[in-house]
Order: C-alpha cells, then structure tokens, then sequence
C-alpha cells in the first residue's frame, strides 16, 4: 500500500497522543494534505489505554526494549547529497522504574484464558516480581480494529455522518444523564461492550455470601477484556478546553463520558465527601450552618474575585494555604478548599494560582453535573482516538516521502537530540481494588482523591477511582488510579498512601467482612517522563520546520495539551481556524449539482436550518432540558 501513497504531504506527524491527534485533525479539517505515522502497535504513546492482557503485553515490551542498531541501509539510500538525516530512536525510554505487584489469590489453571481472546493465555504468576509478572499473562493487544499508521484527507473529502443522528450520540454522551446504567445498556462500539453475560464474574452470585467479594487473579485475566487502563491518569473539566474543543470540532460524537459522582478529601486518617454544588454544601451535616455560610461567602468571592483586587492584592506574595487563613475560614473549610477545590498543597500555588483554580473548579460545577469533572468511557485512551476516527488507515512504510511540515513526538527523539535536556517525572501507580475506599449505598461511584503531602519535598497525591459502569474494570471491582509529581521512584512516592488507604489480600481475612479498608487484588507502579516544560531550544539540531509535541504532563486536566496543539497549528497554519468542524453533508456541492434545479436546492435548505439552531443549542447548553 506505501508504493500507493502520495510522494508529497503538508503534514507529517510522527506519534498518536493527544496533541499530536489533535494537530492531525486540525491540519486535515484546514485542507492540509497530512500523514500521520506511529511506529507502536496501538494508538496514543503514553495516552494509551489497554486491556488487563495488552498491559501485560506493553509491560513485557518496556522489559525487552533495547536498543537496536537498524542495519538496513534501505532509508540512508533515499537521503541525497544535499540532506541531512536526524535519526529517530527506535527504543522507548519514556517509562522507568516498573513495579508489579499481585495479591490476589493465584489459582490459575492451564484453561484459564480471556473471554473473547483469540488464542490460549497461559498465565502463571508466583511472584511478586516485575519481570515475572509481566512475563506470566501475556497476549496482544486486543482490539484489533487499531492501527496505527494512518494518512489523513481534507475534512471536504471526508464523509461526514448523519447530524441528527450525532447530535443524539452527543446528547447522550455529555450530558452525564441516566448515571445509573450499567454496561449492558451503554451503546458503544468497542468489542468490550459485545461480551456476553457469561464473562460476568462470580461475585454476582448472591448465593454464596462469604465469597461475594472474593476476586481472584484468573477472575482478573478471564475478565481482561472488561478492563480498559490508562498509563496517564487525567479528568476533564466541564467548561476546559478540550471539552469546548471537542464540542467545537464535533469529535464529541464519537466519545461518551460519565459524570465525576464525588470529591472526596482525606483528613485525620479517613476518607470524607467535600460537598462543593451549593445543594451539597447546604444539605451536608459535616458542616455547622455557620461553617456553610462561610464556605457560601468565599466561593462566591472566588467566582467574582478579578473584580475585587483590593481583597487579595495584599496577598500576592504569600501561598494560597496563608491566604486563607486570613479569610475567617475554619480549619475543615480551608482544608476542602485547599486541597479538594484548589487542589494543590500548602507551597504549591501563590494566592493568583489557588484562587484561579478556584474559580475554574467552580466555573465548571453544574454543566454536566454536581462535580466539575468528566471522564471519558472506555478510558483517557480513547480521546486521541477521536482524533484519529476521520483518516484512511495504512500499515506500510519504506517510500520516500516529502513535507513542508514535521511533528514529532518527544519519544521518538534521539539521546543526541536529548542530550542537554533535563525532564521532570511522574509517578503513577495503577491498583485494582475489591470496594470504593469511601463505601456507600451505590457501588458505582467515581471519585477524585487528594491525599496532601507530609514530608517536605514530595508532593501531594491525587487519587482516581473508578467503577465498573466507567467501562474501565471489571463488576465487582474497582480501578485506582495514583499520580504525583515524582521525587524518587514511583513505589517510593506512592506506597505509604497506598499503605494508608488500601490493605493487601490475603486469604485469611476472605471472611472478615468488617475489613474497614479496600483490599487491594493487583498493583503496578512506575515512572513516566513528563516533556511538558521542555523549550523547543534545548533539543539539538532540530531543523526550523520539525516540531516537537511533549507527552503527558502531571496535572489533572488536558489544557497543556490543547494549548500545545493549538500553538503549533498556529505556526504551521497561520490565521486558520483551530479544528473547525466537519462541513454539513447538504452543503458540500459535488460536480454537477450546479446543473440541478434552483427549487430542489431551496427546498431543503429550511429543513437544514431548522436543525442547526436545535443541535446548537444542545450542545453548548447542556444542562438545559432537551426537547
């Protein structure tokens, strides 16, 4: 299929994450010709999402990556006299320091293998051991409708799909409504969602009590495919810019997300719920009325606070912790807004920063929900993927082919071209769990976690927990997902909060049901680069028409990588609107319907324009009743 390709393209983008998904939409939606290349077997780098067996497949890959030495001479012969080459790295060095960790009981047999996998896994875990874990349960990755090398057309030339019918996907998808079904009745078109309801675990079964909760490690492998688990860890803010973005552009019918249910804050050793709407915050019995009145008053300042400089100019170089001492707030109120609303630490933010994030925190509340937040199904994993749904797919390469225009991912880059830059780190851990860490009478609750720092030097620990109706784990159990600025190596920085919120199985205390914490069944902890604040001079040799796009940073949102991917479409497509959406199907005219009668053309216009207000509408006023 290369030899079919174009000898010539505007764009080239080299990586499938986010921005550079984003840039390869924005590019092809603006007429540019572009190719859009990943050298990995699946989409999104280190945005990626896997099935329980692909990330044992992916961990395997980062054990026996090395580097290899690409004897081939076919590219050298393709350089001419006159052109440099910049080599790319063939070896990954993103991820570090890979821990994984099993504590559930390991009764595997020979027959044990995923439901709906193609061939055989054999699986035996004896250790605790990285390399054998990841050796132990090892498939493909699944889903075999991702590729990903792909060559994108102009969005004129795409087919655009039905607007009625992508306004009620868009509908159903944003609006966070119905947060009570369950998988069976999620329409999505994932394999995951075609399982049958024989894949359901045993822990269904309400007749054997003792063992209701009792999950173990061949439950997980045969029930891989339920799982959908993301190597970065993020939220998305209901009024950020990749919401507006992906409403903007109409990329929203293709993702559905699920609504945030909690905040949750961890003081004095538990686990409470942070009423943040103003209903949360009137009905809470956590709080006196005096406390509720306090809160009420400073969130609204905070919301109105760039018009009221002279309540915070005088504090403008104090951290926002001490500024809010200064606001008649009670301990417990100064800790929920500090650490669940702001969401950062006692140094981490100036009085600007925590009363901004703030004000964003709150801007965001009500759109879609009582919390701000939103989270994609299927996991952060599908979002590049969005980008990537209007482009003809290829998996050949070995021709050569020119650009005006590069765009490659941090990764890819050579030691050479890295050599004098210096990366920040992320530490993550990703823990699969038996209940919620805050037990209530709904076991599908989503919630965000901030457990502060104690020593100084680190730093503080955001906490993802997802249920099963997020289409991410399996029924019955919960995916936890941990992420913090890196000051040693992941398991360092993470495992006293894990110690503090979550007790390891063992088979002992299977029928203790007053066990006060979660158990934890499965935990892997590792590092990631985070590029995200690297300046494009430090990188060597770098040619003024190769640009580089930086993977995941460490902060909650996405905002980082829309702005990246709006700036570098600026420079590359100068005064062109940012990702506009798809034409409208009726008003594309192919040759010869010029030759059509004028009557035929004005009689479905008003059909067309009827409908635009209505879609409109919706989509940026979600929380206005559809009609």
């Amino acid at each position: 299929m290369a030899d079919n390709l174009p000898s010539e393209f505007d764009v080239i983008v080299i990586g499938t994450g986010l921005p550079e998904s984003i840039i390869a939409a924005a590019c092809s939606r603006s007429g540019q010709r572009v190719l859009h290349v990943d050298s990995r077997s699946y989409y999104g780098g280190n945005w990626a999402s896997f099935s329980f067996s692909g990330l044992l497949s992916w961990l395997k890959e980062h054990q026996e990556n090395s580097d290899i030495v690409n004897e081939c001479p076919a590219w050298q012969e393709k350089i001419h006299e006159n052109e440099e080459a910049i080599a790319l790295s063939r070896t990954d060095k993103t991820i570090q320091h890979v821990e994984v960790f099993c504590y559930a009981c390991q009764d595997l047999h020979e027959d044990v293998e995923e439901a709906g996998a193609l061939q055989k896994n054999h699986a035996s875990v004896t250790s605790v051991n990285c390399t054998e874990a990841a050796d132990s349960a090892c498939l493909p990755v699944e889903d075999e409708s991702l590729r990903t090398t792909s060559c994108e057309i102009p969005a004129e030339q795409t087919p655009s799909s039905d607007p009625e019918r992508a306004l009620e996907v868009n509908d159903v998808q944003v609006t966070g409504e119905k947060e009570n079904c369950c998988d069976d009745n999620t329409c999505v078109p994932s394999t995951a969602a075609k399982e049958t309801s024989e894949n359901v675990p045993v822990a269904e079964d309400t007749a054997e009590q003792p063992k209701k909760n009792r999950i173990t490690y061949s439950q997980i492998i045969k029930e891989g495919r339920r799982f959908n688990i993301d190597l970065v860890s993020k939220l998305l803010y209901s009024r950020g810019l990749l919401i507006d973005l992906l409403i903007k552009s109409n990329v929203s019918r293709y993702a559905e997300f699920k609504n945030i249910t909690r905040i949750l804050a961890f003081r004095e050793g538990r686990v409470k719920q942070v009423p943040c709407s103003r209903a949360d915050v009137f009905n809470s019995k956590q709080l006196t009325m005096v406390e509720k009145r306090m809160l009420m008053k400073f969130l609204t300042f905070c919301m109105e606070y760039e018009e009221h400089p002279d309540e915070y100019k005088a504090y403008e170089e104090i951290t926002f912790s001490e500024y809010l001492k200064t606001q008649k707030l009670t301990p417990s109120l100064q800790y929920f807004v500090l650490h669940s609303m702001a969401m950062t630490s006692e140094t981490g933010s100036s009085t600007i920063d925590g009363l901004k994030a703030t004000k964003n925190f709150l801007h965001s509340l009500g759109r879609y929900g009582n919390t701000p937040f939103l989270f994609p199904l299927y996991g952060q994993g599908e979002l590049p993927q969005c980008f990537c749904r209007c482009k003809a797919i290829i998996d050949q390469y070995g021709q050569r082919i020119i650009s005006k225009h590069f765009l490659v991912e941090d990764s890819y880059l050579s030691e050479n071209t890295c050599a004098h830059v210096q990366y920040r780190q992320i530490s993550r851990a990703i823990l699969i769990t038996d209940r919620s860490v805050l037990k209530t009478d709904s076991d599908q609750q989503i919630s965000i976690l901030t457990v502060p720092a104690e020593e100084p030097g680190t730093f503080a620990v955001r906490v993802i927990e997802l249920c099963s109706s997020t289409m991410t784990c399996m029924k019955g159990s919960y995916l936890v997902h941990l992420t913090c600025t890196s000051s040693k190596t992941a398991r360092e920085d993470l495992e006293p909060v894990v110690q503090k919120l979550f007790t390891p199985y063992t088979e002992t205390e299977i029928e203790n049901e007053e066990i006060e914490k979660p158990r934890l069944l499965w935990g892997l902890y590792f590092n990631m680069r985070d590029s995200s604040d690297v300046n494009r001079n430090t990188y060597n040799d770098l040619p003024s028409n190769v640009y580089v796009c930086s993977g995941p940073d460490c902060a909650l949102g996405n905002d980082n990588a829309v702005k990246q991917a709006e700036a570098l479409f600026q420079q590359i497509c100068p005064n062109e609107d940012f990702c506009p959406p798809p034409p409208n199907p009726e008003d594309i005219i192919l040759d010869g319907d010029s030759l059509q009668p004028e009557a035929s053309e004005s009689s479905a216009l008003p059909e067309a324009s009827s409908e635009t207000p209505k879609e409109s509408s919706n989509l940026r006023n979600p929380e206005e009743p559809s009609k």
